[in-house]
């Protein structure tokens, strides 16, 4: 009946049996949510949601459940599920959740886009320009760098222009959040 509301709305479904059945799947490149039951055969949701933790894989969850209790809503809340619903639940706050897993999933996937262009950017600076984007980001100026490297304010400014560019940032603060996140 889940898998019928859902498709009724135009949702793309995969459904799965078990958590085997899942493990095998490909899943959607978009935007995905888990809808899950506590109780499935084998093992249960909440030990896949420990699972794709563990797996440092970062997919927004939402329990059903007609046998739950506070200690195991507690448990799937602090594990990061969005929602715990228990049967039976109306089907405008499955829905209202399944919206709100696929916006928090679609920010996760343009931050994980954003990164990865970060990282080819950052991967094209030489070993000179990271050395001194790495004093931008300590918040030295130029003159500063200049002496720490044994060189020319001028050459520094020219070498930090350069880094600008080539990480598309258009102030030196851009430019030390993108070290920064590389480090992070």
């Amino acid at each position: 009946s889940v898998v019928r509301l859902l498709r009724s709305v135009g949702l793309d479904v995969q459904q799965f049996s078990s958590v085997a059945d899942f493990s095998k799947a490909k899943l959607s490149d978009g935007p995905t949510c888990l809808v899950l039951d506590v109780r499935m055969p084998g093992r249960s949701g909440l030990e896949l949601q420990r699972d794709l933790a563990a797996a440092n894989r970062h997919v927004p969850i939402i329990f059903i459940t007609g046998h739950g209790d506070i200690p195991m809503s507690v448990q799937a809340m602090k594990g990061g599920a969005i929602e715990f619903l228990t049967k039976p639940f109306r089907e405008q706050d499955l829905l209202e959740a399944i919206q709100l897993g696929h916006a928090r999933d679609r920010a996760r996937l343009e931050q994980e886009r954003a990164m990865a262009g970060l990282k080819v950017r950052f991967e094209t600076l030489t070993p000179r320009e990271r050395e001194v984007l790495a004093w931008i980001a300590e918040g030295k100026r130029n003159a500063e760098i200049a002496m720490i490297l044994g060189t020319k304010p001028s050459t520094v400014k020219s070498q930090v222009e350069v880094i600008l560019r080539k990480l598309g940032a258009e102030t030196r603060g851009a430019a030390a959040a993108v070290w920064w996140a590389r480090q992070g």
